[in-house]
């Protein structure tokens, strides 16, 4: 928690998930653990230094864990924690108005969602 003191709950869950890039992050991580690259490629437009930035906001507030393997190369894997899993089925409500809005402005849903 970066900035309270918070006005409302919401306030603080915005804090955690504001900005485009992290609800999509929590996004590509409930389908499987992804490496940098990979997640960087299932995220079209958001660029490098965002994403790790992102990563690393994510990362401190206990939503995405980074593992570091010792291989040479190095591996790195980000998952989504236990409050990461939670956060994304909160999310889902919002999600949920977002597809019906989306139809109701008859726009074409990105990402396969519907």
């Amino acid at each position: 928690m970066r900035n309270p003191p918070y006005i409302c709950a919401l306030d603080a869950v915005m804090d955690v998930v504001g900005g485009k890039w992290k609800a999509l992050i929590l996004w590509a991580l409930d389908a499987r653990i992804h490496r940098f690259g990979e997640l960087r490629r299932s995220l079209p437009g958001v660029s490098e230094k965002v994403l790790a930035q992102q990563l690393r906001e994510l990362e401190a507030d206990g939503i995405v864990s980074r593992t570091v393997f010792e291989e040479t190369p190095p591996r790195v894997e980000y998952a989504l924690t236990d409050e990461g899993v939670a956060l994304l089925a909160a999310l889902g409500a919002l999600g949920e108005w977002g597809r019906r809005r989306m139809h109701t402005l008859d726009l074409v849903p990105t990402h396969g969602q519907e």
